[in-house]
Protein backbone atom coordinates (compact mmCIF):
# COMPACT_ATOMS: atom_id res chain seq x y z
CA UNK A 1 0.00 0.00 0.00
CA UNK A 2 1.21 3.68 -0.87
CA UNK A 3 1.54 6.53 1.89
CA UNK A 4 -1.18 8.59 0.14
CA UNK A 5 -3.31 5.42 -0.25
CA UNK A 6 -3.14 4.79 3.65
CA UNK A 7 -3.62 8.53 4.33
CA UNK A 8 -6.49 8.14 2.28
CA UNK A 9 -8.19 5.01 4.12
CA UNK A 10 -7.22 6.32 7.64
CA UNK A 11 -8.39 9.65 7.17
CA UNK A 12 -11.77 7.83 6.06
CA UNK A 13 -11.64 5.52 9.20
CA UNK A 14 -11.25 8.20 12.39
CA UNK A 15 -13.69 10.46 9.74
CA UNK A 16 -16.16 7.43 10.11
CA UNK A 17 -15.27 7.10 13.65
CA UNK A 18 -15.75 11.09 14.46
CA UNK A 19 -18.83 11.01 12.01
CA UNK A 20 -20.05 8.39 14.13
CA UNK A 21 -19.76 9.71 17.49
CA UNK A 22 -20.79 13.49 16.99
CA UNK A 23 -23.86 11.95 15.63
CA UNK A 24 -24.56 9.60 18.17
CA UNK A 25 -24.03 12.20 20.72
CA UNK A 26 -26.43 14.85 19.13
CA UNK A 27 -28.81 12.88 18.92
CA UNK A 28 -29.11 11.48 22.66
CA UNK A 29 -29.01 15.16 23.52
CA UNK A 30 -31.59 16.56 21.36
CA UNK A 31 -33.38 13.98 19.80
CA UNK A 32 -34.86 11.31 23.15
CA UNK A 33 -37.89 11.94 24.83
CA UNK A 34 -36.62 13.20 27.91
CA UNK A 35 -38.07 16.29 29.90
CA UNK A 36 -34.88 18.21 29.36
CA UNK A 37 -34.30 17.23 25.56
CA UNK A 38 -35.34 19.95 23.12
CA UNK A 39 -37.65 17.37 21.51
CA UNK A 40 -39.98 16.90 24.73
CA UNK A 41 -42.21 20.63 24.57
CA UNK A 42 -43.18 20.43 21.48
CA UNK A 43 -43.99 16.79 21.60
CA UNK A 44 -45.94 17.43 24.88
CA UNK A 45 -48.03 20.41 23.74
CA UNK A 46 -47.87 20.36 19.60
CA UNK A 47 -49.26 23.31 17.42
CA UNK A 48 -52.73 22.30 17.07
CA UNK A 49 -53.78 21.86 13.06
CA UNK A 50 -56.79 22.11 11.38
CA UNK A 51 -59.71 19.31 10.34
CA UNK A 52 -61.58 20.19 7.38
CA UNK A 53 -64.92 18.28 7.40
CA UNK A 54 -66.30 17.98 3.73
CA UNK A 55 -70.01 15.92 3.24
CA UNK A 56 -71.35 14.58 0.04
CA UNK A 57 -75.15 15.69 -0.06
CA UNK A 58 -77.19 12.87 -1.81
CA UNK A 59 -79.07 14.54 -4.80
CA UNK A 60 -81.35 12.26 -5.92
CA UNK A 61 -82.12 9.70 -3.01
CA UNK A 62 -85.49 8.35 -5.07
CA UNK A 63 -83.55 7.49 -8.12
CA UNK A 64 -81.26 5.44 -6.42
CA UNK A 65 -83.97 3.70 -4.01
CA UNK A 66 -85.43 2.88 -7.41
CA UNK A 67 -82.31 1.08 -8.83
CA UNK A 68 -80.29 3.61 -10.21
CA UNK A 69 -77.07 5.46 -9.41
CA UNK A 70 -77.03 7.83 -7.00
CA UNK A 71 -75.77 11.62 -7.36
CA UNK A 72 -74.09 13.72 -5.02
CA UNK A 73 -72.77 17.17 -4.24
CA UNK A 74 -69.61 18.01 -2.08
CA UNK A 75 -70.84 20.31 0.44
CA UNK A 76 -67.77 21.79 2.88
CA UNK A 77 -65.26 22.92 4.63
CA UNK A 78 -66.83 23.47 7.96
CA UNK A 79 -63.38 23.84 10.06
CA UNK A 80 -62.40 23.15 13.50
CA UNK A 81 -58.84 23.72 15.32
CA UNK A 82 -57.63 20.64 16.67
CA UNK A 83 -55.65 20.43 20.01
CA UNK A 84 -54.10 17.73 21.14
CA UNK A 85 -51.90 18.06 24.08
CA UNK A 86 -50.39 15.13 25.96
CA UNK A 87 -51.37 13.99 29.45
CA UNK A 88 -50.37 11.86 32.26
CA UNK A 89 -46.69 11.20 30.23
CA UNK A 90 -44.90 8.86 32.94
CA UNK A 91 -41.61 7.84 31.99
CA UNK A 92 -41.21 3.93 32.06
CA UNK A 93 -38.19 1.66 32.49
CA UNK A 94 -35.46 4.13 33.20
CA UNK A 95 -36.28 6.34 30.48
CA UNK A 96 -36.34 4.18 27.50
CA UNK A 97 -40.08 3.89 27.23
CA UNK A 98 -43.01 7.03 27.61
CA UNK A 99 -46.51 6.53 28.46
CA UNK A 100 -49.15 9.15 27.57
CA UNK A 101 -52.87 10.04 26.60
CA UNK A 102 -53.78 12.08 23.96
CA UNK A 103 -57.52 13.86 24.07
CA UNK A 104 -58.21 16.04 21.23
CA UNK A 105 -60.32 18.80 21.32
CA UNK A 106 -62.41 20.86 18.78
CA UNK A 107 -63.09 24.13 18.28
CA UNK A 108 -64.96 25.45 15.58
CA UNK A 109 -63.71 28.00 13.61
CA UNK A 110 -66.36 30.09 11.45
CA UNK A 111 -63.53 32.09 9.21
CA UNK A 112 -62.05 28.98 7.58
CA UNK A 113 -66.07 27.31 6.99
CA UNK A 114 -68.36 28.04 4.12
CA UNK A 115 -71.37 27.87 6.64
CA UNK A 116 -73.09 27.14 10.26
CA UNK A 117 -72.77 23.77 10.80
CA UNK A 118 -76.00 24.47 13.13
CA UNK A 119 -77.78 25.74 10.27
CA UNK A 120 -76.54 23.82 7.00
CA UNK A 121 -78.67 20.66 6.08
CA UNK A 122 -77.33 17.74 4.46
CA UNK A 123 -78.62 14.80 3.14
CA UNK A 124 -76.89 11.46 3.61
CA UNK A 125 -76.98 7.50 4.64
CA UNK A 126 -79.07 6.83 7.40
CA UNK A 127 -76.69 5.74 9.12
CA UNK A 128 -77.95 4.31 12.67
CA UNK A 129 -80.90 2.15 9.78
CA UNK A 130 -78.35 0.82 7.59
CA UNK A 131 -76.44 -0.54 10.75
CA UNK A 132 -78.95 -1.72 12.65
CA UNK A 133 -80.19 -3.73 9.28
CA UNK A 134 -76.68 -5.13 9.20
CA UNK A 135 -76.69 -6.44 12.92
CA UNK A 136 -80.19 -7.94 12.69
CA UNK A 137 -78.79 -11.73 11.94
CA UNK A 138 -77.33 -11.05 15.32
CA UNK A 139 -79.94 -10.53 16.93
CA UNK A 140 -82.85 -13.25 18.91
CA UNK A 141 -85.62 -14.07 16.55
CA UNK A 142 -87.74 -12.27 18.91
CA UNK A 143 -85.82 -8.95 18.93
CA UNK A 144 -84.98 -9.05 14.84
CA UNK A 145 -88.93 -9.66 14.28
CA UNK A 146 -89.74 -6.80 16.62
CA UNK A 147 -86.97 -4.05 15.38
CA UNK A 148 -87.83 -5.13 11.25
CA UNK A 149 -92.19 -4.82 12.12
CA UNK A 150 -90.92 -1.26 13.92
CA UNK A 151 -88.75 0.03 11.22
CA UNK A 152 -91.03 -1.19 8.11
CA UNK A 153 -94.41 0.68 10.63
CA UNK A 154 -92.82 3.87 10.39
CA UNK A 155 -91.49 4.13 7.35
CA UNK A 156 -87.95 5.11 8.13
CA UNK A 157 -86.20 5.87 4.88
CA UNK A 158 -82.50 4.93 3.89
CA UNK A 159 -81.53 8.57 3.66
CA UNK A 160 -81.68 11.06 6.54
CA UNK A 161 -81.93 15.07 6.28
CA UNK A 162 -79.56 17.05 9.49
CA UNK A 163 -77.82 19.62 10.43
CA UNK A 164 -74.02 19.27 9.86
CA UNK A 165 -73.96 19.65 13.33
CA UNK A 166 -75.92 17.04 14.22
CA UNK A 167 -74.04 14.64 11.67
CA UNK A 168 -71.09 15.68 13.42
CA UNK A 169 -72.04 15.74 17.37
CA UNK A 170 -74.56 13.48 17.45
CA UNK A 171 -78.77 13.92 17.96
CA UNK A 172 -80.99 11.34 19.61
CA UNK A 173 -82.30 8.91 16.90
CA UNK A 174 -85.93 7.36 17.10
CA UNK A 175 -84.77 4.37 16.34
CA UNK A 176 -81.97 3.99 18.83
CA UNK A 177 -83.92 5.30 21.21
CA UNK A 178 -86.37 2.47 20.94
CA UNK A 179 -83.98 -0.50 20.38
CA UNK A 180 -81.94 1.04 23.62
CA UNK A 181 -85.51 0.31 25.57
CA UNK A 182 -84.65 -3.61 24.61
CA UNK A 183 -80.93 -3.40 24.61
CA UNK A 184 -79.64 -0.69 27.36
CA UNK A 185 -76.45 -1.13 26.03
CA UNK A 186 -77.12 0.53 22.79
CA UNK A 187 -76.81 4.35 22.94
CA UNK A 188 -80.13 6.53 21.64
CA UNK A 189 -77.62 8.92 20.42
CA UNK A 190 -75.53 8.80 17.22
CA UNK A 191 -72.98 11.47 15.54
CA UNK A 192 -69.93 10.93 13.43
CA UNK A 193 -67.69 12.17 16.57
CA UNK A 194 -70.15 11.34 19.19
CA UNK A 195 -68.45 11.70 22.49
CA UNK A 196 -65.15 12.05 20.76
CA UNK A 197 -64.83 16.03 21.70
CA UNK A 198 -62.43 16.12 24.59
CA UNK A 199 -61.64 11.91 24.45
CA UNK A 200 -58.75 10.27 23.31
CA UNK A 201 -57.34 7.25 20.68
CA UNK A 202 -56.44 5.02 23.88
CA UNK A 203 -53.47 4.17 26.04
CA UNK A 204 -49.93 4.69 24.26
CA UNK A 205 -46.34 3.77 25.70
CA UNK A 206 -43.80 5.09 23.58
CA UNK A 207 -40.35 4.79 22.79
CA UNK A 208 -38.29 7.18 23.81
CA UNK A 209 -34.91 6.57 21.69
CA UNK A 210 -32.77 6.35 24.88
CA UNK A 211 -31.74 2.97 23.55
CA UNK A 212 -31.96 3.61 19.88
CA UNK A 213 -32.37 6.93 17.80
CA UNK A 214 -34.54 4.39 15.16
CA UNK A 215 -36.88 3.70 17.79
CA UNK A 216 -37.93 7.59 18.76
CA UNK A 217 -41.42 7.88 19.00
CA UNK A 218 -42.24 4.41 18.41
CA UNK A 219 -45.31 3.08 19.86
CA UNK A 220 -44.29 -0.07 22.17
CA UNK A 221 -48.16 -0.47 23.06
CA UNK A 222 -51.46 0.63 22.82
CA UNK A 223 -54.23 0.23 25.01
CA UNK A 224 -51.85 -2.14 26.37
CA UNK A 225 -51.30 -4.41 23.10
CA UNK A 226 -48.42 -5.06 21.15
CA UNK A 227 -50.36 -6.67 18.10
CA UNK A 228 -54.01 -6.42 17.59
CA UNK A 229 -56.54 -9.65 16.68
CA UNK A 230 -58.75 -8.03 14.49
CA UNK A 231 -57.21 -8.89 11.25
CA UNK A 232 -56.97 -12.36 9.48
CA UNK A 233 -53.42 -12.02 9.74
CA UNK A 234 -50.06 -11.65 11.88
CA UNK A 235 -48.71 -9.24 9.83
CA UNK A 236 -51.67 -7.51 8.96
CA UNK A 237 -52.55 -7.29 13.34
CA UNK A 238 -49.04 -5.38 13.96
CA UNK A 239 -48.55 -2.09 15.62
CA UNK A 240 -46.04 -1.00 13.23
CA UNK A 241 -44.01 2.80 13.29
CA UNK A 242 -45.23 6.09 15.48
CA UNK A 243 -48.46 8.10 15.85
CA UNK A 244 -47.20 10.00 12.80
CA UNK A 245 -46.28 13.64 14.45
CA UNK A 246 -42.57 12.79 15.18
CA UNK A 247 -40.25 10.44 13.30
CA UNK A 248 -36.73 9.12 13.62
CA UNK A 249 -33.82 11.53 13.15
CA UNK A 250 -31.44 10.99 9.67
CA UNK A 251 -34.54 9.94 7.29
CA UNK A 252 -33.09 8.73 3.93
CA UNK A 253 -35.37 8.24 0.76
CA UNK A 254 -35.05 4.74 0.57
CA UNK A 255 -36.86 3.65 3.81
CA UNK A 256 -40.49 3.07 4.30
CA UNK A 257 -41.81 5.05 7.45
CA UNK A 258 -44.98 2.88 9.56
CA UNK A 259 -47.61 4.35 10.88
CA UNK A 260 -50.19 3.03 13.58
CA UNK A 261 -53.28 5.01 12.53
CA UNK A 262 -56.02 4.30 15.52
CA UNK A 263 -59.21 5.65 13.14
CA UNK A 264 -58.17 2.37 10.75
CA UNK A 265 -57.24 -0.17 13.25
CA UNK A 266 -54.19 -0.59 10.89
CA UNK A 267 -51.04 0.39 10.28
CA UNK A 268 -49.76 1.75 7.38
CA UNK A 269 -46.55 3.00 5.80
CA UNK A 270 -45.31 6.09 3.61
CA UNK A 271 -42.98 5.84 1.12
CA UNK A 272 -40.51 8.94 -0.28
CA UNK A 273 -42.32 10.91 -3.46
CA UNK A 274 -39.91 13.66 -4.04
CA UNK A 275 -37.77 16.56 -2.40
CA UNK A 276 -39.73 19.59 -1.86
CA UNK A 277 -39.13 23.36 0.61
CA UNK A 278 -41.77 24.29 3.09
CA UNK A 279 -40.66 28.32 4.75
CA UNK A 280 -37.12 27.88 3.32
CA UNK A 281 -36.86 24.11 4.93
CA UNK A 282 -35.53 21.61 2.75
CA UNK A 283 -37.63 18.45 3.16
CA UNK A 284 -38.45 14.83 1.85
CA UNK A 285 -42.45 14.25 0.81
CA UNK A 286 -43.64 11.00 2.47
CA UNK A 287 -47.08 9.51 1.05
CA UNK A 288 -48.99 6.08 0.98
CA UNK A 289 -47.91 3.91 -2.05
CA UNK A 290 -51.32 2.42 -3.71
CA UNK A 291 -50.57 -1.07 -2.96
CA UNK A 292 -51.32 0.22 1.09
CA UNK A 293 -55.38 -0.48 -0.29
CA UNK A 294 -54.39 -2.54 -3.46
CA UNK A 295 -56.79 -5.66 -3.20
CA UNK A 296 -55.22 -8.57 -2.31
CA UNK A 297 -55.21 -9.95 -6.33
CA UNK A 298 -52.74 -7.57 -6.67
CA UNK A 299 -50.90 -7.02 -3.37
CA UNK A 300 -51.48 -10.90 -1.65
CA UNK A 301 -50.26 -9.23 1.65
CA UNK A 302 -53.15 -7.03 2.06
CA UNK A 303 -55.51 -10.21 2.31
CA UNK A 304 -55.11 -10.41 6.19
CA UNK A 305 -57.31 -7.27 5.93
CA UNK A 306 -59.91 -9.45 4.74
CA UNK A 307 -62.59 -10.18 7.44
CA UNK A 308 -63.59 -13.29 6.89
CA UNK A 309 -60.57 -14.46 5.59
CA UNK A 310 -61.37 -14.16 1.58
CA UNK A 311 -64.23 -11.54 1.73
CA UNK A 312 -62.12 -9.06 0.30
CA UNK A 313 -62.85 -5.65 -1.71
CA UNK A 314 -61.47 -4.21 -4.39
CA UNK A 315 -58.49 -1.94 -4.50
CA UNK A 316 -58.49 1.50 -2.83
CA UNK A 317 -60.90 0.64 -0.17
CA UNK A 318 -60.71 -0.75 3.84
CA UNK A 319 -63.56 -2.43 5.15
CA UNK A 320 -63.07 -1.65 9.08
CA UNK A 321 -66.29 -3.39 10.54
CA UNK A 322 -64.21 -5.65 12.44
CA UNK A 323 -62.90 -2.73 15.08
CA UNK A 324 -66.33 -0.31 14.32
CA UNK A 325 -69.11 -2.80 16.39
CA UNK A 326 -69.97 -4.63 13.00
CA UNK A 327 -71.05 -1.35 11.25
CA UNK A 328 -70.98 -1.33 7.19
CA UNK A 329 -67.95 0.76 7.51
CA UNK A 330 -65.59 1.38 4.65
CA UNK A 331 -62.47 3.86 4.54
CA UNK A 332 -60.73 5.09 1.28
CA UNK A 333 -59.23 8.10 -0.12
CA UNK A 334 -61.59 11.13 -0.66
CA UNK A 335 -63.88 10.57 -4.05
CA UNK A 336 -61.92 7.05 -3.68
CA UNK A 337 -58.45 8.71 -4.98
CA UNK A 338 -56.12 5.57 -6.41
CA UNK A 339 -59.29 3.25 -6.37
CA UNK A 340 -61.30 0.82 -8.32
CA UNK A 341 -62.76 2.95 -10.68
CA UNK A 342 -65.59 0.76 -10.28
CA UNK A 343 -66.14 3.14 -7.11
CA UNK A 344 -66.00 5.86 -8.71
CA UNK A 345 -68.38 5.29 -11.90
CA UNK A 346 -70.78 3.89 -9.38
CA UNK A 347 -71.76 7.49 -8.13
CA UNK A 348 -72.22 10.46 -9.64
CA UNK A 349 -70.33 13.63 -8.55
CA UNK A 350 -66.77 11.88 -7.52
CA UNK A 351 -63.74 13.31 -8.99
CA UNK A 352 -60.72 12.48 -7.83
CA UNK A 353 -57.42 14.20 -8.04
CA UNK A 354 -54.27 14.03 -6.16
CA UNK A 355 -53.44 17.55 -5.29
CA UNK A 356 -56.35 17.66 -3.38
CA UNK A 357 -57.00 13.92 -1.99
CA UNK A 358 -53.76 12.50 -1.60
CA UNK A 359 -52.30 12.31 2.37
CA UNK A 360 -48.49 13.38 2.80
CA UNK A 361 -46.13 14.15 5.48
CA UNK A 362 -43.05 16.44 4.80
CA UNK A 363 -40.38 15.69 6.60
CA UNK A 364 -37.04 17.54 7.51
CA UNK A 365 -34.48 14.69 7.06
CA UNK A 366 -32.13 15.16 9.22
CA UNK A 367 -34.58 16.08 12.51
CA UNK A 368 -36.96 13.67 11.41
CA UNK A 369 -39.20 16.86 12.41
CA UNK A 370 -42.54 17.36 9.89
CA UNK A 371 -42.70 20.30 8.41
CA UNK A 372 -46.40 20.22 6.59
CA UNK A 373 -48.74 17.29 6.86
CA UNK A 374 -51.82 16.70 5.13
CA UNK A 375 -53.92 14.00 6.33
CA UNK A 376 -57.10 12.77 4.17
CA UNK A 377 -59.84 9.80 4.48
CA UNK A 378 -62.85 9.36 3.55
CA UNK A 379 -66.02 7.56 5.33
CA UNK A 380 -68.12 4.99 3.44
CA UNK A 381 -70.85 2.69 3.87
CA UNK A 382 -71.79 -0.40 2.47
CA UNK A 383 -75.66 -0.10 1.21
CA UNK A 384 -77.17 -3.11 0.03
CA UNK A 385 -80.58 -5.14 -0.12
CA UNK A 386 -81.66 -6.30 2.98
CA UNK A 387 -84.30 -9.54 3.56
CA UNK A 388 -87.38 -8.32 5.01
CA UNK A 389 -86.87 -4.57 4.47
CA UNK A 390 -88.62 -4.16 1.31
CA UNK A 391 -88.00 -0.91 0.54
CA UNK A 392 -83.89 -1.98 0.16
CA UNK A 393 -84.83 -4.65 -2.35
CA UNK A 394 -84.66 -2.68 -5.90
CA UNK A 395 -81.32 -0.54 -4.61
CA UNK A 396 -77.63 -1.60 -6.07
CA UNK A 397 -74.91 -2.34 -4.20
CA UNK A 398 -72.60 0.37 -3.18
CA UNK A 399 -70.37 1.66 -1.19
CA UNK A 400 -71.90 5.14 -0.72
CA UNK A 401 -69.56 8.28 0.44
CA UNK A 402 -70.59 9.60 3.67
CA UNK A 403 -68.16 12.68 3.97
CA UNK A 404 -64.22 13.03 4.10
CA UNK A 405 -61.85 14.92 6.59
CA UNK A 406 -58.78 16.69 5.48
CA UNK A 407 -56.38 17.26 8.42
CA UNK A 408 -53.75 20.00 7.91
CA UNK A 409 -50.72 21.20 9.52
CA UNK A 410 -47.95 23.32 8.69
CA UNK A 411 -44.78 24.91 10.50
CA UNK A 412 -45.45 28.34 11.88
CA UNK A 413 -43.16 31.08 10.69
CA UNK A 414 -41.58 31.34 14.55
CA UNK A 415 -41.05 27.92 14.60
CA UNK A 416 -39.43 27.67 10.69
CA UNK A 417 -37.00 30.63 11.48
CA UNK A 418 -36.46 28.28 14.53
CA UNK A 419 -35.90 25.40 12.57
CA UNK A 420 -33.56 27.31 10.40
CA UNK A 421 -31.20 28.25 12.54
CA UNK A 422 -31.19 24.92 14.55
CA UNK A 423 -30.55 23.14 10.96
CA UNK A 424 -26.97 26.18 10.71
CA UNK A 425 -26.07 26.06 14.29
CA UNK A 426 -26.85 23.11 16.31
CA UNK A 427 -23.75 20.92 16.83
CA UNK A 428 -25.58 18.41 14.31
CA UNK A 429 -24.06 20.84 11.66
CA UNK A 430 -20.39 19.81 13.15
CA UNK A 431 -20.38 16.25 11.76
CA UNK A 432 -22.33 16.53 8.17
CA UNK A 433 -19.50 19.53 7.88
CA UNK A 434 -16.76 17.00 8.70
CA UNK A 435 -18.40 14.15 6.74
CA UNK A 436 -18.16 16.94 3.87
CA UNK A 437 -14.48 17.82 4.51
CA UNK A 438 -13.61 14.13 4.66
CA UNK A 439 -15.48 13.18 1.51
CA UNK A 440 -13.52 16.13 -0.18
CA UNK A 441 -9.92 15.20 1.20
CA UNK A 442 -10.29 11.22 0.20
CA UNK A 443 -11.42 12.79 -3.44
CA UNK A 444 -8.32 15.24 -3.81
CA UNK A 445 -6.07 12.58 -2.75
CA UNK A 446 -7.86 9.84 -4.99
CA UNK A 447 -7.31 12.02 -8.07
CA UNK A 448 -3.18 11.85 -7.57
CA UNK A 449 -3.47 7.99 -5.89
CA UNK A 450 -2.58 4.64 -8.36
CA UNK A 451 -5.40 2.22 -8.62
CA UNK A 452 -5.53 0.11 -5.15
CA UNK A 453 -3.95 -3.61 -5.61
CA UNK A 454 -5.59 -6.66 -4.45
CA UNK A 455 -5.92 -6.70 -0.88
CA UNK A 456 -5.01 -2.74 -0.12
CA UNK A 457 -7.99 -1.98 1.59
CA UNK A 458 -7.17 -3.37 4.59
CA UNK A 459 -5.56 -0.91 7.30
CA UNK A 460 -4.65 -3.53 9.63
Amino acid sequence: MTRKSCAIYTTGFVCAHLLIVGIAMVIRFKFTLTEKSQVYESWKNPPPSYLEYYFFNVTNPEVFMAGGKASVKQIGPYTYRVHRPRENVTFLENGTKVYALNPKTFVFVPEKSVGDPQVDIVRTVNIPLVTIMNELPSYSFFLRTIVSMYINSLGIELFMTRTVHEVLWGFEDPLLTKLHSMKPEVDEYFGLMWKKNGTHEGEFVFHTGEQNYLDYGKIDTWNGMREMSWWSSNQSNMINGTDGTVFHPLINRDELLYIFVADLCRSIHLAYVEDVEVKGIQAYRFAPPSDVLMSPKNNPTNAGFCVPAGDCLGTGVLKVSVCREGAPIVVSSPHFYQADPAYINAIDGLNPKKEEHESYLDLQPTTGVPIRACKRAQLNMILKRVQGFPKTKNITKTIFPIMFVNEMATIDDESAAQMRSLLLNTPFAHPILLMKWCQNFQEMHEMHSCPCTAGSGSIV
